[in-house]
C-alpha cells in the first residue's frame, strides 16, 4: 500500500500551491521571507505551467523555474513539483484539436479552461510524456525536490470523452476485458431491445440516444474512462520512477463524495506512492465539519490506513459555489487539524498568494489581498507554529472503531437511469450513516466490499446496490465469525454487470440477512410512514419501503402504516457467531441512531455519553507514541475525559484526568507511555 513520505521533509507538510509565474520576480523574495514567517515547509510548484515551460513545441524554458526552486531551497522549503499535464498549451490544441474532449451530445469542448483533455488521444499522451521526461531529467536530483505531483485532480471537470478516438480505444478495452464480442453481449445482456453485436466496430460509446441506453454499457464506459485516466497517470509515474528514483509520485485525489464521483479511488490508491487529497467545504446546508471528517476517513482508508497528506484546502471562502461564506475565526485551524487527527501528515492549501487575475481571484489564500495585516494571515502564522509542534506524530496511524462499506462502482451503477425512485441517493445514505456514527463519537474506516473486515466489531453498508458474489460471501463470513453487520435497503441487488442476481432480492445478501424482499414500494414526494418498535417506540421513514419476508431473521420494527403496513421494516438475523441487521426504509440520521444503537450493543461498543455533541475525539498511535486529538466545533468550552495523563502538544500544558478544550479550539495530547 502507498506509504512513502515526502523526501527530505522531517516535520509535517505546511504550505500550499505556489504560482510565482503569476507575479513579477520582485515579489518572489517577499514570498519566501513570508513563508519563513508562516512556518511553511513545502509548496507545490508548476502544476499549471506547461505553456511557460514549453512555449513552442519542443522548445523549453526552465530558467524561471530553476530560479524559483533554487530560491525555495535557499530558504529551506521543500518542493512538490507538478507535471503540468492538466493544462496543455494553446499551441498543442491548435495542432491537435481532436485532443479536446467531446460530450455525450457530440459537442467538442473549447480551449480556455482546465482539464479539457481526451485521455485516449495519442497526441496528448506523447506530449505529456515528453514534458514529464524533460522535467524529470532536469530536476530529479535537485536537493529541494520532495515529491512529484502528476497532473491535477483527475476526473475534474471532465472524466469521459465520447469522440471516435475514445470509441476505438473502448473497443480495445472491451476486447481485453471480455475476450470476444459474445463475451460483451453476455455481460451487457444485449438480447434486450435487440442490441446484439456481431463485431467490435459496431460498438460505440453510450452517446445520447432517444431514451435510456444499456445500463451495463454505461457502467463499463465509466470503468473505461476511469481506467484511461489511470493509464495516463501510470505512464507519467513510470517515467518519474525511472528518471527520479527514490522520490515519491502522487496525484491529488478528491475523495469526498460531495466533490468527485467519476474516479474509483480504491483502484487509484494502489498506484500512488503517497495518497494525497484535496478537500473543500461544501456549503449545501449540511454540517461541513462532518463532511470533512468523512472525507479524511475515506482518504485514509484509500491509503490502507497509512498516513496520507492533505494537499489542498482553503484558508477561508472559495469562489465556485453559489454562496461562498468566509470561515469563522479559528475554523481554518479546526479544519486543518481535523485532517491531521484522521491521518494527514500536514495541511496544505490552495494557494499561497491570492491571484489578482483569472477564474480563482476571489478564492482565499494563505497570503490574501489584504496582506499580512489580516485575520487570515495571523491565523495562518499561528497554524504554522501548531503544525510545526506536531512533528512527532509522523508515521502514527489513526485508530478506527468501526467500518463502512463503500464502492464507487456500485455508486456509478445505482446512479444510472430508470431506478425505482429518483429520491434514493447512495451519497445521501452514506452521509446519513456516517453522520450517525460520527455523532456516536466513532472513528470510521471505509472498506471495499470484498476487503478483510475481521478487525471491526461493527460494519455498516449504507448503499451497495451492486454486490458481487464474492462481496456477499465476504459479508456472510464476517457475520458468521462474530461480526455485527447493518445493511440499508436496495443493497445486494445486481452483479458486476448490473444484472439482477438470480432469485429474490436482495440477491447476494439474502443469506447473510436471512430474508427476501418481494417488492419495493418507494414513497411519493413528501410522503412518509411510521415504523413501530420495542417499548412502543415509533420512528418516521420516507422515500422507500419494502415488502420483506423473514427467512430466519427476526422482526424488530414493523411498518405501522403505508404500503407495507404490518410487515417487517427492520430485522435482525443471528448467523453463526454474529448478527446482521437490515433496514428496509429510509431513516434520517437521528432515527438511524436508534437502530445503530442496538447494533452497537450487539457489537459490544459502549455509548460515549461523556462526550459533548460536535466534539470530535480521535486517536493516532504508532512508534511515535499515542496522541489524542479533541476538536470542539461548538461555541461552548468542554472537557474530554482522559484515561491516561499526557502533555498537550500545542500549549505544552500537562493534562491529568480530563482535557479542557475551549470553544472552537483543538487540543492534541501526547499520552504518557
Amino acid at each position: 500500500m502507498p506509504d512513502t513520505p515526502p523526501h527530505g521533509l522531517h516535520g509535517l507538510a505546511f504550505g500550499g500551491d505556489y504560482n510565482p509565474e503569476q507575479w513579477p520576480e520582485s515579489v518572489w523574495q517577499e514570498d519566501v521571507r513570508l513563508m519563513g514567517e508562516a512556518g511553511v515547509t513545502m509548496v507545490s510548484v508548476g502544476i499549471f505551467s506547461w505553456a511557460l515551460l514549453e512555449p513552442e513545441p519542443g522548445a523549453y524554458d526552465f530558467g524561471w523555474l530553476d530560479r524559483v526552486i533554487d530560491l525555495l531551497h535557499e530558504h529551506g522549503i521543500r518542493v512538490d513539483l507538478g507535471t503540468p499535464t492538466v493544462v496543455p498549451p494553446a499551441w498543442f490544441y491548435r495542432a491537435h484539436p481532436d485532443a479536446l474532449p467531446v460530450s455525450r451530445e457530440g459537442v467538442r469542448y473549447a480551449f480556455g479552461s482546465r482539464g479539457a483533455i481526451c485521455h485516449s488521444s495519442p497526441a496528448y499522451r506523447e506530449a505529456a510524456a515528453r514534458i514529464t521526461t524533460e522535467l524529470a531529467r532536469r530536476y530529479a536530483t535537485h536537493p529541494a525536490l520532495a515529491m512529484w505531483h502528476v497532473h491535477n485532480e483527475y476526473g475534474v471537470p471532465v472524466s469521459a470523452c465520447y469522440c471516435d478516438t475514445c470509441a476505438a480505444h473502448f473497443r480495445r478495452w472491451l476486447e481485453a476485458r471480455y475476450g470476444s464480442v459474445e463475451g460483451v453481449n453476455e455481460a451487457w445482456g444485449t438480447a434486450f431491445w435487440g442490441q446484439h453485436y456481431t463485431a467490435y466496430d459496431q460498438i460505440d460509446p453510450p452517446r445520447t440516444a432517444p431514451t435510456t441506453g444499456n445500463p451495463a454499457q454505461q457502467l463499463d464506459y465509466r470503468r473505461f474512462a476511469d481506467a484511461t485516466m489511470r493509464e495516463n497517470f501510470v505512464s507519467e509515474r513510470d517515467i518519474l520512477h525511472r528518471l527520479s528514483p527514490g522520490i515519491p509520485v502522487t496525484t491529488n485525489f478528491m475523495t469526498a463524495l460531495s466533490q468527485c464521483d467519476s474516479v474509483d479511488y480504491w483502484a487509484w490508491g494502489r498506484e500512488v506512492d503517497l495518497v494525497t487529497n484535496d478537500h473543500y467545504l461544501i456549503t449545501d446546508g449540511r454540517r461541513t465539519h462532518v463532511n470533512l471528517a468523512m472525507a479524511a476517513d475515506l482518504t485514509r482508508s484509500v491509503a490502507g490506513g497509512a498516513p496520507w497528506l492533505l494537499l489542498e484546502h482553503s484558508t477561508s471562502g472559495v469562489n465556485w459555489q453559489p454562496r461562498n461564506p468566509a470561515k469563522r475565526p479559528g475554523e481554518m485551524a479546526r479544519n486543518s487539524l481535523a485532517h491531521v487527527a484522521r491521518g494527514s501528515e500536514g495541511a496544505m492549501f490552495f494557494q499561497w498568494r491570492q491571484s489578482r487575475r483569472g477564474a480563482e481571484k476571489f478564492h482565499s489564500s494563505m497570503l490574501p489581498h489584504a496582506g499580512t495585516d489580516s485575520r487570515v494571515w495571523r491565523e495562518v502564522v499561528r497554524l504554522g507554529a501548531g503544525i510545526g509542534s506536531l512533528a512527532s506524530i509522523r508515521g502514527t496511524r489513526t485508530v478506527p472503531d468501526v467500518a463502512m462499506v463503500w464502492d464507487w462502482t456500485s455508486w456509478w451503477a445505482q446512479s444510472l437511469e430508470w431506478r425505482p425512485s429518483e429520491d434514493h441517493d447512495a451519497r445521501e445514505r452514506a452521509d446519513s450513516f456516517y453522520e450517525t456514527l460520527y455523532d456516536r463519537h466513532l472513528t470510521v474506516d471505509f472498506a471495499h466490499p470484498e476487503a478483510d473486515l475481521s478487525a471491526y466489531p461493527l460494519v455498516v453498508v449504507p448503499a451497495l446496490y451492486l454486490a458481487t458474489e464474492a462481496a456477499g460471501d465476504n459479508l456472510r463470513r464476517y457475520v458468521e465469525n462474530g461480526g455485527t453487520l447493518v445493511v440499508s435497503y436496495f443493497s445486494g441487488i445486481v452483479d458486476e454487470h448490473d444484472a439482477v442476481h438470480p432469485g429474490a432480492y436482495p440477491g447476494a445478501l439474502r443469506d447473510v440477512l436471512g430474508l427476501t424482499v418481494e417488492e419495493w414500494s418507494p414513497l411519493g414526494e413528501d410522503e412518509s410512514v411510521r415504523i413501530a418498535g420495542p417499548r412502543d417506540a415509533s420512528l418516521t421513514a420516507d422515500v422507500w419501503t419494502e415488502f420483506v419476508v423473514p427467512r430466519g431473521a427476526q422482526t424488530v420494527w414493523t411498518y405501522a402504516d403505508g404500503p407495507a403496513a404490518g410487515g417487517p421494516a427492520v430485522t435482525r438475523h443471528r448467523l453463526g457467531k454474529g448478527t446482521a441487521w437490515y433496514v428496509s426504509c429510509r431513516l434520517d440520521a437521528v432515527a438511524l441512531d436508534t437502530i445503530l444503537g442496538d447494533a452497537c450493543e450487539d457489537a459490544g461498543i459502549a455509548p460515549r455519553t461523556e462526550l459533548a455533541h460536535d466534539v470530535e475525539v480521535v486517536r493516532r498511535r504508532g512508534d511515535g507514541g499515542e496522541y489524542l486529538f479533541a476538536i470542539n466545533h461548538t461555541e461552548h468550552d468542554t472537557k474530554v475525559p482522559l484515561d491516561t495523563p499526557g502533555t498537550e502538544v500545542l500549549t505544552g500544558e500537562r493534562t491529568v484526568g480530563h482535557l479542557p478544550v475551549p470553544a472552537g479550539a483543538v487540543r492534541a495530547v501526547r499520552l504518557d507511555a
